[in-house]
């Protein structure tokens, strides 16, 4: 089983990481700093599950979000960010985000989600 993360901040994407190493055992971590980066590794490695940063350079979440959901790859996309306006909400969740954790997380955060997904 894959995972994708992708967040262009190291400190955040080592923290995720860390908590989902935490919940979930054996699962392969897959992980880029680089918006750009995001859809060569999904296509490459068929993740079932992406955690995806939504503010970047270069390339914002929400488009990787819809390309991810363009795609006949069955991932659960769990939207990781600091913005935590309902509209911002929304906007992901019509796009096909399966859930959403506003930043900072935590284990809680992590877990609520993966349960959420049914991961």
């Amino acid at each position: 089983m894959k995972i994708l993360v992708v967040d262009d901040s190291g400190f955040a994407r080592r923290a995720l990481i860390k908590l989902i190493n935490e919940q979930l055992e054996g699962w392969a971590v897959i992980e880029t700093g680089e918006g750009k980066q995001a859809m060569p590794l999904f296509t490459e490695h068929r993740p079932e599950l992406v955690f995806l940063d939504l503010t970047m350079p270069e390339i914002r979440g929400e488009d990787i979000l819809a390309e991810i959901k363009k795609t006949d790859i069955p991932s659960k996309v769990i939207v990781v960010s600091a913005d935590i306006q309902q509209k911002t909400r929304e906007i992901v969740m019509g796009l096909g985000a399966d859930y959403m954790v506003n930043k900072p997380i935590n284990a809680e955060k992590i877990a609520e989600a993966l349960t959420a997904v049914m991961i």
